[in-house]
């Protein structure tokens, strides 16, 4: 039955009006204006109502035929549906987990990161001022040590005075007198050289 309904079908698709249709080259408007043309449209018509019909009943018989099969792949189709739905909301999960950890990690990084840059420029500091406060300690060590020196040129002065009095001292001018550590082994940038003009005694 099913057998001698498909070759009905083919027999009926296999005549002229309907080799158009199987074309792979099939244009609508191009078989329209054929038909007008011929002047044929109420005979056409009937013809392609009657292949509508046959096709309609063809599809009919296919479906009861293979119900089973159909009804089948519905149900796998709907299991798989399932499936997929179940999946994409485990993704969504899984999705959801991976930004938690994200945040988790991506926002700790970041603040380590900043921390790490602010104690390097710490760091920078630190060394910047401990390397001004040698070197305010190593000036403050050889002024001392200067002010030591002309106390004691002082105190000699004074005895010289005390010994021969004023009036046979010579005035000098314009003597340069180094505040600061005049050894070789300390001119260094650390060594400040301050000179300044006095007017000492002389004993004649």
């Amino acid at each position: 039955m099913e057998n001698g309904g498909e070759a009905s079908t083919i027999t009926l698709l296999k005549e002229g009006c309907y080799t158009d249709f199987l074309a792979d080259n099939f244009d609508v408007k191009t078989y329209t204006a054929q038909v007008i043309h011929h002047a044929v449209i109420a005979e056409q018509l009937a013809k392609l109502a009657q292949g509508i019909s046959q096709l309609d009943k063809e599809l009919h018989s296919q479906v009861v035929a293979r119900h089973e099969d159909l009804l089948s792949q519905a149900t796998g189709i709907e299991s798989l549906e399932g499936v997929l739905q179940m999946m994409q909301t485990r993704i969504s999960a899984l999705q959801a987990a991976v930004d938690r950890i994200r945040t988790k990690i991506v926002d700790p990084y970041n603040k380590i990161v900043a921390r790490i840059t602010q104690l390097a420029r710490l760091q920078g500091a630190w060394l910047h001022l401990t390397f001004r406060t040698d070197n305010v300690r190593d000036v403050s060590v050889d002024i001392m040590e200067d002010i030591g020196g002309l106390r004691g040129s002082m105190l000699a002065l004074a005895d010289q005075i005390d010994q021969h009095g004023f009036s046979a001292i010579t005035i000098l001018t314009h003597i340069e007198v180094f505040f600061g550590n005049t050894r070789a082994d300390k001119c260094s940038s650390r060594c400040i050289h301050r000179r300044q003009s006095f007017k000492l005694f002389k004993i004649d």
